[in-house]
């Protein structure tokens, strides 16, 4: 020590500087947050809390285990797409574009466009009916303002201030954890059902198990999140992938699997947080169907007070505005990098008019469905199916993909992720299988 009481100029940083050094790790980690949390939160989008919300009533307690099965596999989905969009510099469709049959892309990325169409759909009407059940007047109007809202903000504001605002807007997930302090927990039944795998082999348990997988490893994440690693990479100093530039590929990797394990993990708590709070308010005393998302809330009002009501609400339109814009821009990139167009959230509008059209139109014609007689909670399921039904074979395209020294270079995929990602596609391509072989079977 010297002699005015300072440490030596010797002395580790971190002894010196002591909890100030923590907090700055914790900062960046916190900074290190990034397409993985928005990805992650983007899941829970209206029609996702719907299909777990209609679970829990359905079902109780007996689907928690699904969300908790599906975390690590969840998890490798999409590490494996982030690692591939910041190795190669390319999105998910764009990297397959190169590589895989041309019937197989085409077929892969109007399932995607379809499936997303929908869920936009269902996403807006779920967003308009909660509007309308909080401030009255018709359902429509909310649904063109949300539509028109979403669109021009992810057009026109600024890609950098735009992912900020989706930061923040993951906090709303906090309304579905804030709703188990509000009811009365069985626990040994909570950890039942979380614990013990158990379906019905019968058509409605499948289809709900199968829309549960599906809303929860969905390939629209995918596709978004390797298109903002790239567009992350593109806002860096040197703006090369990292098979161009190896020297910052520790540390990306690294960022990469923290960010991708926080986002999935909050995601998967928040999805555990519905199923667990509607089982033990709405299925405990009968109420087993949910048709609409202004239903499930309007149902907890009796049982779980008017308050719980209003936070389920309220985390409905919070969602919604985190993930129409996700879901409208996978969509966007899906085709675009499919039919070679110029893509990106951080080109202006005039550099990549395509791709912004179809944002545009994405989301108008989720907003149409609104008007439509489709049933939107029908709707939304299926969105789930077909989600389901699509993650198994893009899955394994992603596997391939990251096998391949001509595609990853020196950072194929490491064992464990592979192993873990073809356990993914195993489950979405099996529980699909039993799902249409219970519909086709008398």
């Amino acid at each position: 020590m010297a002699a005015d009481g300072t440490p030596p100029a010797d002395t580790p940083q971190l002894v010196r500087s002591g909890t100030p050094a923590r907090r700055h790790r914790l900062r960046e980690r916190l900074h290190a947050l990034g397409p993985g949390l928005v990805t992650g939160a983007a899941d829970d989008d209206p029609s996702g809390i719907v299909t777990y919300a209609q679970a829990g009533a359905a079902f109780g307690y007996g689907l928690g285990w699904a969300v908790v099965l599906t975390l690590p596999f969840m998890v490798a989905a999409q590490e494996i797409a982030a690692r591939i969009g910041r190795v190669t510099g390319q999105g998910l469709v764009g990297a397959l574009r190169a590589h895989a049959p041309r019937p197989v892309l085409i077929g892969l990325v109007w399932l995607l466009v379809v499936a997303n169409v929908i869920n936009l759909g269902a996403d807006i009407g779920g967003m308009a009916d909660v509007a309308r059940m909080l401030i009255g007047g018709p359902a429509w109007v909310y649904a063109g303002a949300i539509a028109l809202i979403c669109a021009t903000a992810e057009i026109w504001m600024a890609y950098q201030r735009y992912v900020i605002v989706l930061k923040w807007l993951t906090l709303t997930l906090l309304a579905y954890v804030a709703l188990l302090f509000m009811v009365h927990l069985p626990w040994r039944e909570v950890v039942a059902g979380v614990l013990l795998p158990r379906v019905a082999l019968t058509r409605d348990a499948l289809t709900m198990l199968v829309g549960v997988l599906g809303t929860t490893i969905s390939p629209y994440l995918f596709i978004w999140q390797a298109a903002e690693e790239v567009e992350d990479m593109l806002a860096t100093p040197d703006p090369r992938p990292l098979r161009e530039r190896d020297v910052a590929a520790t540390h990306e990797i690294g960022r990469i699997g923290f960010d991708t394990w926080a986002g999935m993990s909050y995601s998967n708590a928040v999805s555990l947080s519905i199923i667990v709070g509607t089982a033990a308010t709405l299925h405990a005393h009968g109420v087993t169907n949910i048709d609409t998302a202004a239903q499930a809330a309007s149902a907890l009002a009796p049982i779980a007070g008017r308050f719980a009501a209003l936070i389920f609400a309220l985390g409905i339109l919070g969602t919604g505005l985190l993930a129409v814009p996700v879901l409208a821009g996978a969509t966007a990139y899906a085709l675009g990098e499919g039919l070679g167009w110029t893509v990106g959230l951080g080109r202006r509008p005039m550099q990549a008019r395509a791709f912004y059209v179809t944002i545009a139109l994405a989301t108008l014609l989720g907003a149409g469905i609104v008007f439509s007689p489709i049933d939107p909670m029908q709707a939304l399921v299926w969105a789930a199916v077909i989600n389901g039904a699509v993650a198994g074979p893009l899955i394994v395209a992603m596997v391939l993909l990251g096998t391949l020294p001509s595609v990853m270079g020196a950072f194929v995929l490491p064992r464990w992720l592979r192993v873990l990602g073809w356990g993914a596609a195993l489950l979405m391509v099996g529980a699909t299988a039993g799902m249409v072989a219970l519909w086709v079977l008398p």
